[in-house]
């Protein structure tokens, strides 16, 4: 399976990445990043970008860094926990980037933690903790064969 068809297929089947208007990267599996410049969509007050927008922002980098680990190896997540920790304003115009990492996997639970950086200034804005539990890819394959016709071309030369 390759990476850049997991990325073309989330992009594809994910409103809410749409709906914030964040930009998916996948590089490899486990290893992605999220963009995001904050516009008026994005705001709770004059010149304050609304907390959740970097909640979901990092809900999706964790959770996205665990998806593309899971994938190629049978299994989907979903998750059980995350946390954020805030530390810089975000005003319109920054230009956010999320990175996540894999910090462990186990037979049951994939962690990863990701940081959220504003690109303009160069300050880390968020960084957080996410724990997922896999179940077998079988129990969604219909699905995903519903919507990913090619996912089962790639599952079957594996």
């Amino acid at each position: 399976m390759n990476y850049l068809s997991l990325e073309a297929f989330y992009k594809k089947v994910c409103n809410f990445d749409r709906h914030l208007n964040m930009q998916l990267s996948v590089h490899d599996f486990g290893k992605i990043t999220y963009r995001l410049t904050v516009d008026e969509r994005h705001l709770s007050f004059p010149n304050a970008c609304h907390g959740g927008v970097i909640a979901g922002m990092m809900d999706a980098t964790l959770g996205v860094t665990a998806l593309s680990w899971s994938i190629p190896r049978g299994k989907l997540c979903a998750t059980v926990e995350f946390k954020t920790h805030f530390f810089s304003p975000v005003r319109p115009g920054d230009e956010l980037e999320g990175s996540g990492e894999i910090d462990f996997t186990g037979s049951r639970l994939v962690v990863t933690t990701a940081r959220i950086v504003d690109m303009t200034t160069d300050l880390l804005v968020a960084k957080g903790m996410g724990t997922f539990t896999l179940y077998p890819i079988s129990k969604k394959e219909q699905l995903l064969a519903d919507l990913w016709p090619e996912y089962l071309s790639i599952a079957d030369s594996e």
